[in-house]
């Protein structure tokens, strides 16, 4: 997870810091996107591209995630320990064109109802002050 204030490159996710803090994005990351004690895999799918990791900006930002997973394990918060590997970003490569924004565009897709789906609604349980049902599209952005 990358989070800066720089002009946004397709699907790198960036953030207004007066609208939610660095350490929410990191709960909400924690909480509702994956299970960080799955070493290179995320449910059904398998491979070190599915790696749970968060790429980070800055010191901070390295800093506090780093902080926030040894807090995780101290609480024993999953039971197992938290894989989530915490790197520089040194580059960005956004998705191919076919999955930007594939859950707007396909949204009975079996995948996206069996994986996803349940995602967005822990989402909209756990963190409705931070829910937004209109999404932020690529596709738009691009014009």
């Amino acid at each position: 997870m990358a989070a800066t204030l720089a002009t946004p490159k397709p699907s790198e996710i960036t953030y207004n810091p007066k609208m939610v803090t660095y350490g929410q994005l990191l709960q909400i990351y924690f909480s509702v996107a994956h299970n960080p004690t799955q070493l290179n895999y995320q449910g059904p799918d398998h491979g070190a591209q599915y790696r749970s990791e968060i790429f980070t900006t800055n010191s901070e930002q390295k800093k506090i995630a780093e902080s926030y997973i040894a807090q995780l394990d101290k609480a024993k918060v999953y039971g197992e320990p938290v894989v989530t590997k915490v790197s520089d970003m040194s580059a960005f490569y956004p998705a191919e064109e076919y999955h930007q924004d594939f859950l707007t565009l396909n949204p009975t897709y079996p995948y996206i109802v069996y994986n996803d789906m349940p995602k967005i609604e822990n989402l909209k349980a756990l963190f409705p002050a931070k829910f937004s049902p209109e999404p932020v599209l690529v596709l738009k952005a691009k014009g």
